[in-house]
């Protein structure tokens, strides 16, 4: 009896699943299965087909990473071993990042730093836009010029008349001012730090210094984004010294262990999603068109020779320049038997051979006589009669063709019976 997988039917890509898996009965239960069927009979068929090329290929993950290492450094912590199941976002490889942590306590020493900077840049530029220092030194300056009759006029309050030289010549002071001075002259009052005889208007010394005060708040405001990107520049550090996994998967190999010390671009872990495989297979150039994406071919497992519908999934654009073939991806169902890594062969159609017509029998029906297969064929006498037949490839789990031995219409014994010979009629068969 068939112990593989049930027989592959080719599939509509939206019924694209695996066959079940069958199911080991006791010894009793299987005869009892088997009596019925070892005097069945049934109809050598045939089917059109064209020739078709056997490729080998590996057996490859649908989505595999090789994760690295991003800086240098020991390796602190790895998370499991090979075949260690992992959801997406955990960590699997820790690098010991100590001195990443002691770079980012300066650089947030430096970032609070400027932002003081900046607070004090900001007073300034208040004190300046409000009480302004050029407006103070003229004023002051005035002070000096005015007679000391005038001075003592203001009695003891001094301060309740600085609105009025601040004012200027048009403020009403003119009678005030020293013999010789009329009102013109005020606006052209050295200003203090100027060479003699140099006038400066206050109101442009104002204006430059506010100027001045607002280029240190826009510096002190640079500082603080230069800081601030120096500590984001840290934090990718650290996020890179940790290996988190992008997806649900599984460690195929991992490259190092605690304690190793790695440099910046060294394998860590192979890390791969095992749920859905695919059968990676070079297919000659000229054999290329025969494939479209989403058609269905057959392929054969290496465990267990079991057979399957593979779905063409990728077609890579180009050939290689030296082997002269492309690199095609194919599909496997859900829950076959085997993994990453496992050889598998596919059968690709050739167009370039005309179409012909091959018998087909039941692999059941094959029996051994040393090395040659035969079958047996019930003839014209309504008895047993043993044929050695000449084997072609097997179609699926169940069926395999026939070169040479049978026609299409014959009748065989789809399950001879271990001791059965020619000449056995159908009804001995099916008493045994």
């Amino acid at each position: 009896p068939t112990t593989g997988v049930q027989p592959s039917q080719t599939m509509h890509p939206a019924m694209y699943q695996t066959a079940p898996r069958p199911s080991y009965q006791a010894n009793a239960d299987y005869y009892r299965q088997q009596q019925p069927r070892q005097g069945q009979i049934v109809m050598v068929s045939n089917i059109e087909t064209g020739a078709h090329v056997v490729l080998g290929g590996t057996v490859v993950a649908d989505r595999e990473i090789v994760l690295t290492a991003q800086i240098s450094g020991r390796v602190d912590y790895v998370a499991g071993n090979e075949g260690d199941w992992f959801n997406a976002d955990q960590v699997l490889v820790a690098l010991n990042h100590d001195n990443i942590l002691a770079q980012r306590d300066q650089a947030l020493a430096g970032l609070y730093r400027t932002q003081a900077s900046l607070g004090n840049a900001k007073v300034d530029y208040t004190r300046e836009y409000w009480a302004p220092q050029a407006y103070r030194d003229y004023n002051a300056h005035l002070r000096q010029l005015v007679s000391p009759a005038a001075a003592s006029a203001m009695g003891y309050f001094p301060s309740m008349f600085e609105k009025f030289f601040s004012m200027g010549p048009a403020g009403g002071m003119s009678g005030m001012m020293p013999p010789g001075m009329h009102n013109n002259s005020v606006s052209n009052v050295s200003y203090p730090g100027t060479a003699p005889g140099i006038a400066l208007n206050p109101w442009v010394s104002r204006d430059l210094d506010l100027y001045n005060k607002e280029n240190h708040v826009n510096m002190a405001k640079s500082q603080i984004m230069a800081m601030q990107s120096r500590v984001n520049e840290i934090d990718t550090h650290l996020r890179d010294a940790r290996s988190i996994s992008p997806f649900d998967g599984v460690i195929v190999d991992k490259l190092v262990e605690i304690g190793d010390t790695v440099q910046r671009g060294q394998p860590l872990i192979k890390y791969s999603d095992t749920r859905s495989l695919q059968l990676q297979v070079e297919v000659p150039a000229r054999l290329v068109s025969a494939l479209d994406t989403g058609s269905i071919v057959p392929a054969k497992l290496d465990v267990g020779n079991t057979y399957i519908d593979v779905r063409v999934a990728q077609i890579y654009p180009t050939a290689d320049s030296q082997r002269h073939t492309v690199t095609v991806k194919f599909d496997l169902p859900e829950n076959v038997p085997g993994g990453p890594g496992m050889y598998a062969e596919v059968m690709v159609p050739d167009i370039n051979t005309p179409v012909s017509s091959m018998p087909i029998i039941p692999v059941s029906a094959i029996v051994r006589r040393g090395s040659l297969p035969a079958v047996f064929v019930l003839n014209n006498k309504n008895k047993a009669e043993l044929r050695l037949v000449r084997l072609g490839d097997q179609v699926d789990n169940q069926n395999i063709a026939v070169l040479a031995g049978v026609r299409p219409g014959e009748n065989i014994f789809a399950y001879p019976h271990p001791g059965m010979r020619s000449g056995w009629s159908a009804q001995q068969t099916a008493g045994h």
